[in-house]
């Protein structure tokens, strides 16, 4: 049986239902029209204009206000109870199985379809799942995984993924353990999960219901798996309290089942996960390759669990109704009924009586063997002879036309040759099952049913067996039970062939011929009341088991041509894969392959892609478009203007002027020469007048500055005295000003007076009330910093000052231990003031983190505006010795700083020397290019400058700069590239890496390679000059440094600033927000099997709260004593606490933790954990972004603000902050009144009235005027000065209503800075909301929209902005908190890292704040304890890279260099580091592609490239898009599209949309899950489901497709001997080994195996299925045929498939959304209709602009004539698509 085919027919029972997309909104125009039909209608756009007022500003608020409003419409949780939907299910309470027959079918109890209860449930939860499951998003799924983090796999769905007719038993399991150890192998962690109320849904179709208990048994007993069979179904409380427990990291699931009934529960189980905050897998559409998987990823939303809250007691209700069914009845022949019951009860004798023949156990293939013909013949005898004695049945057969049953004999004839197919399993090796000759047949309708009721008997058998403890089985080949291709080849044989006479009787064989007597024996032992024969003959009856009309043997139709490689003559080749090669044939010079390559010109790229210059090897610099002299006055007036701003947006980021770089010659000659430099013995006369100078400068400074103290001494106490926090502010301001030590010395034992003073007051105030401690924390810390800063400067009377301080606080045994001093105070006054707790616990509970740091106070020469640490001191050495370094420190530590002393380092060297700066993303070049501006200026020669900038996007000054900035969203295997390729030193700068050692190691190995490269290119070399320095055709030439290969790991892992984190929800329109402890996201199974996080760190407050939690927990603890803060050993008289003492407590009671769960208190910890975990209440999506702007408030009140709100979703990212803009503006209206707008309105329109007076008036006819109207038009000047005075009173901003700080940037700066957005279309929105201290951004704005929020939040300005992760990469906008506001499959453990480094502003925030609104519980625990995913690379080959680097070694000058170069890109993965199969797994793809090349004509035998080389490797990005694009133009399909309207050189816009058309096929290729398809909606604009490509391009691709799979194939054939044979006879997970050793032969296996039959390159488990190398030219079986340990599949084949089905033969629409944009421009349309969101759509829509652009540049290079129709086309399409693009912005 076809499960595709089961599928299909399901499919078309749900595809009768019309469907509601419940997510839509109320506003758009929803129609649903069954699948079937294929109609589509569609609305146009609306227009996109406005009516705005006059002012602008007002325009958009009121805008703001009626979405607002709208959006409260359509928030409202649609209803499904209203939405409109059909539903027809099957009548009848009992139904037959109609997919086997009227021979055998079981009658049970289906589902009560006709209860309108039920009807409506089921219709409702259709609509859901479509409206969920079709806005899937396709993901990597293992990106982000915590050691103890699982998935779950649902057992059913696994099952359903790999049913399929032809997959025989043993190819079924393989199958399946391929996908699971794909899986084990990259590091997942999973669970399998089988329901028991799914089996009854498998007694229809009994094979499948015997595969999934066999399946059960081999994962329980032969693999490391956990299998859960114990639950009885998703909605049971025992599965509900595992998943409580466990918090899966998602399951898999499948979406479509056997039946409508398997599918409507498979539902249940999908719509139970997600309203359980389980994230879901879909099994369809799942890919994998080298090293990740992919699939349909489901987000679990708010919506999920609303909806089965709604309908949780109809779905419970409707679930029971689905699973409820009697006793199912087994009807054979069409009128023999048997109850399971029985055939259960009869499986359960015959195993006891087994038990006492075969008492020592047996291989399980034997036991089932013997068990399924015995029970079977029993109950088939009984049947029949039950039904012999009832009256009339031979009339009620021959009356309904049944066929006739067969007899006993011929039912036991076909358990013979089950016997004897067992017996062949038993002995015969899959090497020889393997060539078993293939036939197509199909049993007769006589012999399934007692196949049919086998079946059900091995499955009761299995159940069974699986119970039996006290009997020894062999469970290790439970995945080889039958096979039933050799099952009919058997039968085929005796029932056919061996009649024919004496040569065609084989022998069995002694040994196989007693295995088999033996079962027979035993088959009658069981079934001792049946007759049934002896073993031999095998056939006692004539009765035909086989259809013979549908009977034949396979035939080839393929011929396989001559196997081998077609030769290749190069030395690059060679070096890589030699070793590979000389083990693989090579085809001969006259074979037909290789005669019949076509001889194209050789390419030659003479000019460079983008610039149009001439390629050379010779680097030449030359004039820079930034050279203000060469340029004319409107040209050199943007220069500037661009320079203006770079300036003033780095003065955003660095505050400091810039510094001048004067040429110093070589400065590399030391690493330490400032500091040698200070240790010289003899002084020159000039620098001891020097010293002296400046001796007596600071002499005259520290004057100054004491009389400054003496003046600002007593209002600074003063100030303490009124408001502490305000004054101790104040002074630590002064103290940043200051030099002079003994000043500031000064100054802070006044500062502890004063506080001590404060501190006192205070108690004398509060007397016996609670006090507050904050004013005890500011004199101890105040005590801190002098013992800390000033310890030399402190003196007797100083340090009793500081005991006195302390008795005052009631620390006397620090008094004691700082005086020296024993004994207890009496002073009953000192005792007043003295604080109730411990000295030590005060320091780490109150002074938190205020408590200091180790630093460095010995400044280095080389750093001027701060001390450096000393790990910052090892990166300069680095620098300063021309040495790599691999740098891994948190956000904001300081990393970036050895960057930009690399930079001035190059800049003071010579006028030559370069630095290249690579970053992730174009907003990160940017910030770096304002840093270099702000940072440094210098004169250089005309032609050079500073700074040039280059991104795929835009270049400056790229060629002619000494700082190259390169940035653009790339992918991670292009650094990889940079890395390997890359010969000078480098620093790579992260926050985030988890396996920094491996990574710095693969570096390490990468210098080494140069090393050796270079010194056998300088031997081999006779102008080593040219090779490595690189001669200038200029004047200059770059000074050669000594070269270092060594690489450094510098490693850091302390953050300045401790995050303290937050839960937030929202209880009864109030905000629940609660402290959320690091280990409340540990669990003990956690803390056991992986101990303690590496990065889960504790402030000294919460290291507190844990201590008090344990001895709360245990009262009886042990170290109880020994670990209390006073009792411990680093705090014990310690007046100076520092975070390096918590530390060593924090590590102490994590080990103490670990160590109560090894002393067996499992339960103590749990109740620990449980205690430290907030308990947030769940709320609606819409109650959540209702009260956002709420919350914002209450973060201000707070005083939490500025503060970064991380969206995930575009759209959300926007409307958040114009909600929170709305809040404060119906705040002001508010305060001010109802009538305030009217006021400014009269007003505006006065002045209007009175500018348009004062307008007519002309200034140079004052003598002409008479003196009246002269007095008037005083009076009209005074009068608008007063009108425009009261309306600047009535539209400032009150205080209140913002959240902009107007002290932090002056008028002239805010007006220059939105001067910036004058042009934008949303200028005048963004303006509106900075006024009020609010911004967005995200990567969809305009350039200068996304400066102007940055600046404006980096100078203080704007307090809230709402973001995407375009903020997450190193942007320089640091913040007090981070709010993470909504879930998403992108908030991993990588990026919460970046987004929560944001947090804590080093020099303003003492700890950083990271807020959870309203993200799932389950979700926090696992970002906080989750580890950064290791880096482990990418696949790092493509067929183009590989023609790239082909090209570069037969093309550049020095062959040598450009050889070494493509040999370091391609031996030097870090995917194949240490890892010797991934290695060879490159080099046979390295092979392949070769061989591609050449066959496709890109390469000639001499590894040249030739013919369209050039395009393809030009758009490279696009792989295999790129391939079939030079297809279209070798076939002239473009010039025969490509025809403009006569007359002109203008092309119709039906020509333009085809050519959208052709390249969405081909470039816009994003895939829809299939069961988007299941129901069509009539869209508001977007058709959605991309169209065929015309008749005549879809040729050309299958015709492409047809020619790379039988280059593939003949690869995949050509290569197979590099397999592991070995290997490959064992089971992927199981091991099983099915290479048998006592193998004797037979003469009848042999006449069974067909000796033509090629299976060279095929998996033998592939084998036994059928499968044969002719199977390899179908790209669908590559994955299932091919041999395993190649490690090639068919995502290394560049094939285009035009129709794309899932592993469940469903096919993936792919989404339409190019060339919907094309014909609506709209991007709204694209989010509502094409289930995008707006940053994805819009990003996605200008990748398809740059392709375009692209082809349109390779076009141009390509053709001779500039008028070519083909060229024109594109670019009038580029022109067209790029004003499209531009009107959304």
């Amino acid at each position: 049986m076809d499960f595709k085919k089961v599928v299909h027919n399901a499919a078309n029972e749900n595809a009768q239902y019309d469907d509601v997309d419940s997510e839509c909104s109320n506003s758009e125009k929803i129609d649903f029209i069954p699948a079937k039909e294929d109609k589509e209608s569609g609305c146009t756009s609306d227009s996109a204009g406005h009516d705005e007022p006059g002012d602008k500003t007002d325009a958009a608020v009121e805008r703001m206000l009626k979405e607002e409003e709208d959006r409260e419409k359509e928030a409202e949780d649609i209803d499904y109870s209203k939405a409109y939907g059909i539903v027809k299910t099957g009548e009848g309470k009992e139904q037959a199985s109609q997919t086997e027959g009227e021979e055998f079918r079981i009658l049970h109890h289906e589902c009560d379809s006709q209860s309108p209860g039920i009807r409506k449930c089921l219709e409702y939860l259709r609509l859901h799942m479509w409206s969920s499951l079709s806005r899937a998003e396709y993901v990597s799924l293992l990106k982000d995984f915590v050691e103890s983090e699982f998935f779950v796999i649902d057992g059913d769905s696994l099952l359903l993924m790999f049913l399929d007719e032809k997959t025989q038993y043993l190819n079924f399991f393989y199958r399946i353990e391929c996908f699971l150890q794909d899986f084990t192998e990259k590091g997942a962690k999973y669970v399998i999960a089988f329901f028991k109320d799914a089996e009854q849904m498998y007694f229809p179709y009994p094979h499948f219901l015997f595969l999934r208990t066999a399946l059960i048994e081999h994962l329980r007993h032969n693999t490391s798996i956990t299998v859960h069979t114990e639950f009885s179904n998703c909605l049971s409380s025992q599965w509900e309290v595992f998943l409580k427990k466990s918090y899966p990291y998602f399951i898999i699931v499948s979406d479509i089942g056997l039946s409508s009934l398997q599918t409507d529960y498979l539902s249940i189980l999908i719509a139970h996960s997600l309203s359980k905050k389980i994230n879901v897998v879909l099994t369809s559409g799942q890919e994998y390759d080298t090293l990740r998987v992919y699939g349909y990823h489901v987000q679990s939303l708010y919506k999920h669990r609303l909806f089965f809250v709604k309908y949780g007691q109809d779905l419970q209700c409707t679930y029971g109704n689905l699973v409820k069914c009697k006793e199912p009845v087994m009807c054979l022949y069409g009128h023999f009924k048997l109850s399971l019951n029985s055939i259960r009860k009869e499986v359960h004798q015959s195993v006891c009586l087994l038990k006492q023949l075969w008492p020592k156990g047996s291989d399980i293939r034997r036991v089932v063997c013997v068990l399924a013909c015995a029970v079977g013949l029993k109950i088939y005898s009984n049947v029949l002879e039950n039904a012999s004695n009832s009256v009339g049945t031979k009339k009620k057969q021959s009356a309904r036309g049944r066929s006739k049953p067969l007899s006993p004999k011929e039912a036991a004839d076909l358990c013979r040759l089950q016997c004897l197919a067992v017996t062949f399993l038993l002995h015969m090796p899959l090497s020889q099952r393997a060539q078993i000759r293939i036939m197509k047949s199909c049993w007769t309708k006589q012999v399934l049913p007692l196949i049919k009721m086998q079946q059900l008997c091995m499955h009761f058998a299995l159940t069974q067996l699986s119970n039996t403890n006290d009997w020894k089985l062999d469970l290790t080949y439970l995945p080889d039970l039958n096979d039933d291709s050799l099952l009919i080849n058997l039968a085929y044989y005796y029932e056919v062939e061996y009649n024919k006479g004496l040569k065609f009787k084989k022998e069995l064989g002694k040994k196989m011929e007693d295995e088999y007597q033996c079962l027979w024996d035993t088959v009658t032992k069981l079934a001792v009341q049946c007759c049934l024969g002896d073993a031999f003959p095998v056939r006692n009856t004539s009765q035909p088991f086989l259809d013979q009309k549908h009977t034949s043997f396979t035939e080839y139709d393929r011929k396989i041509s001559n196997i081998g490689l077609i030769s290749v003559k190069s030395g690059l080749v060679e070096a890589y894969a030699g070793d590979v090669l000389k083990d693989l044939p090579v085809l001969r010079s006259n074979d037909p392959a290789v005669t019949s390559l076509t001889k194209y010109r050789e390419f030659d790229e003479l000019r460079h892609w983008h610039s149009g210059r001439p390629l050379t090897e010779e680097y030449e610099r030359v004039q820079c478009t930034a050279d203000a002299k060469s340029k004319d006055p409107a040209e050199r007036r943007q220069i500037q203007k661009l320079q203006a701003f770079r300036h003033f947006y780095g003065s955003t980021l660095e505050g400091t002027a810039s510094k001048l770089i004067v040429h110093q010659g070589d400065v590399s000659g030391s690493a330490n020469a400032a500091v040698k430099k200070t240790q010289k013995k003899h002084k020159s006369k000039a620098e001891i007048i020097a010293e002296e100078n400046n001796r007596r400068l600071r002499a005259k400074e520290e004057k100054k500055e004491e009389e400054q103290w003496k003046a600002l001494c007593i209002r600074t106490e003063k100030e303490i005295k009124a408001d502490v926090t305000g004054g101790i502010n104040n002074l630590e301001k002064l103290l940043k000003t200051l030099k002079t030590k003994s000043v500031k010395f000064s100054v802070e034992m006044t500062g502890l007076s004063a506080c001590l003073e404060v501190w006192k007051e205070h108690c004398r105030t509060q007397g016996n009330k609670e006090k507050d401690l904050g004013k005890a924390v500011q004199v101890m810390r105040r005590i801190h910093i002098l013992l800390e800063k000033y310890q030399d400067m402190l003196e007797k009377p100083h340090l009793e000052k500081l005991a006195k301080c302390l008795r005052y606080l009631g620390f006397e045994n620090l008094a004691c231990s700082l005086s020296g001093q024993a004994g207890e105070s009496n002073d009953k006054k000192i005792n007043n003031y003295a604080i109730e707790v411990g000295p030590a616990r005060f320091q780490l509970q109150y002074m938190d983190y205020y408590l200091l740091r180790e630093e460095r106070h010995d400044p280095d020469p080389r750093v001027q505006h701060f001390i450096p640490d000393t790990w910052q001191r090892e990166l300069l050495d680095t620098v300063d010795n021309n040495e790599s370094a691999v740098i891994v420190a948190p956000t904001s530590s300081g990393k970036t700083y050895a960057s930009y002393y690399c930079m001035e380092k190059v800049l003071k060297a010579s006028n030559e020397g370069v630095v290249v700066y690579v970053a992730p993303t174009k907003a990160l070049v940017n910030q770096v290019v304002g840093t270099i501006y702000s940072r440094f200026t210098k004169k250089l020669p005309d032609g050079l400058v500073v700074c040039g900038v280059f991104t795929r996007d835009y270049r400056h000054d790229v060629m002619n700069s000494q700082v190259h900035c390169l940035g653009g969203e790339i992918g991670a295997e292009v650094w990889e590239h940079l890395l390997v390729t890359i010969r000078c030193p480098f620093l790579a700068l992260s926050a985030t890496v988890s396996n920094p050692e491996h990574l710095t190691e693969w570096l390490q190995s990468v210098k080494r390679y140069w090393q050796r490269a270079e010194n056998r290119i300088k031997r081999s070399s006779t102008n080593s000059e040219k090779n490595f320095t690189r001669n200038y055709k200029g004047k200059f030439k770059v000074q050669e440094q000594k070269q270092s290969y060594r690489v450094r790991l510098v490693l850091y892992e302390e953050r300045y600033n401790d995050l303290v984190k937050y839960v937030c929800s929202l209880e009864s329109g109030d905000f629940l927000i609660e402290h959320c402890h690091p280990c409340a996201a540990l669990t003990v199974n956690h803390i056991e099997n992986y101990g303690m996080p590496s990065d889960l760190s504790l402030s000294s407050r919460e290291s507190i709260q844990l201590y008090d939690t344990m001895v709360k927990v245990w009262r009886e603890w042990p170290r109880a004593k020994e670990l209390d803060p006073e009792a411990f050993v680093s705090f014990k008289n310690k007046v100076l606490i520092k975070k390096a003492d918590v530390r060593k407590y924090e590590q102490e009671l994590k080990k103490e933790l670990s160590e109560w769960i090894a002393l067996g208190q499992r339960q103590k910890v749990n109740q620990l954990l449980e205690h430290l975990k907030p308990k947030p209440v769940d709320c609606s999506e819409n109650e959540k972004w209702k009260h956002f702007a709420s919350f914002v408030n209450k973060l201000h009140e707070m005083d939490k603000l500025p503060a970064i709100f991380f969206i995930f979703n575009v759209d959300t990212v926007e409307s958040a902050a114009k909600s929170v803009f709305l809040y404060l503006l119906k705040k002001q209206r508010l305060i001010q009144g109802s009538n305030i707008e009217k006021e400014r309105n009269r007003l505006r329109a006065e002045l209007r009235k009175v500018n348009k007076m004062v307008g007519k008036f002309n200034p140079e006819d004052t003598k002409k005027v008479n003196p009246s109207k002269m007095e008037n038009t005083v009076v009209l000047l005074t009068k608008k000065k007063q009108l425009e005075k009261r309306l600047k009173e009535l539209t400032d901003i009150p205080s209140s209503c913002t959240y902009a700080d107007p002290k932090a940037v002056d008028e002239d700066t805010l007006r220059k800075i939105f001067y910036r957005l004058r042009f934008e279309r949303r200028g005048y929105l963004h303006q509106s909301l900075a006024l009020r201290g609010i911004g967005y951004h995200h990567a969809s704005m305009a350039s200068k929209e996304r400066q102007v929020v940055e600046m404006l939040f980096r100078m203080g300005y704007i307090k809230v902005v709402t973001a995407t992760s375009s903020l997450a990469l190193g942007i320089n906008m640091p913040c007090k908190s981070v709010v993470f506001a909504e879930d998403s499959v992108y908030l991993d453990a990588l990026n919460y890292r970046q987004m929560s480094g944001r947090a804590g502003r080093r020099g303003y925030d003492m700890t950083g704040n990271v807020f959870f609104y309203d993200i799932p519980m389950p979700k926090v625990e696992r970002l906080i304890k989750s580890n950064i995913p290791e880096l482990k690379g990418q696949f790092p080959l493509t067929i183009s890279l590989i023609l790239r680097l082909m090209l570069l070694a037969a093309k550049a000058d020095d062959e040598e260099d450009a050889k070494a170069k493509a040999l370091s890109v391609l031996k030097h993965s870090l995917m194949s580091f240490r890892k010797e199969r991934y290695a060879q797994i490159l080099k046979i793809y390295f092979v392949f592609s070769l061989q591609f090349l050449i066959k496709e004509c890109y390469l000639d035998q001499e590894g040249k490239p030739i013919g369209f080389a050039g395009l393809v490797t030009h758009l490279y990005y696009h792989e295999p898009s790129n391939f079939v694009l030079v297809s279209f133009l070798v076939k002239g399909l473009f010039h025969k599209l490509c025809r403009p309207i006569k007359g002109s050189t203008v092309f119709s816009e039906n020509v333009l949309e085809k050519l959208v058309l052709i390249l969405a096929n081909l470039f816009g290729r994003r895939y829809l899950p299939a069961c988007a398809l299941k129901y069509k909606r009539t869209f508001c604009q977007s058709k959605v489901f991309l169209e065929d490509l015309p008749e005549d391009f879809a040729e050309a691709v299958n015709e492409y497709n047809r020619k790379v799979e039988e280059n593939f194939a003949h690869f995949l054939l050509t290569t197979a001997k590099l397999a592991d044979m070995e290997q490959e006879y064992r089971l992927p997970l199981s091991k099983t080994d099915f290479t048998s050793k006592s193998w004797h032969g037979s003469e009848l296996a042999s006449y069974l195996m067909d000796t033509t039959k090629s299976i060279s390159a095929i998996s033998p488990f592939a084998c036994v299925s059928g499968m044969v190398d002719n199977d390899l030219f179908l790209g669908e079986n590559i994955n299932k045929a091919v041999l395993r340990t190649l490690g090639i599949n068919v995502k290394n084949c560049p094939l285009l498939y035009l129709k794309k089905y899932d592993n469940q033969g469903r096919k993936q629409p792919l989404n339409a959304y190019a060339l919907d944009f094309y014909k609506h421009g709209s991007l709204i349309a694209l989010t509502t209709d094409n289930w995008l969101n707006e940053g994805e759509a819009y990003y996605a829509l200008k990748e398809f602009l740059l392709i375009i652009k692209s082809i349109s540049t390779s076009l141009s290079e390509l053709c001779d004539d500039p008028n070519d129709n083909v060229l024109l086309a594109f670019q009038q399409l580029g022109r067209i698509y790029a004003e499209k693009l531009q009107c959304i912005n």
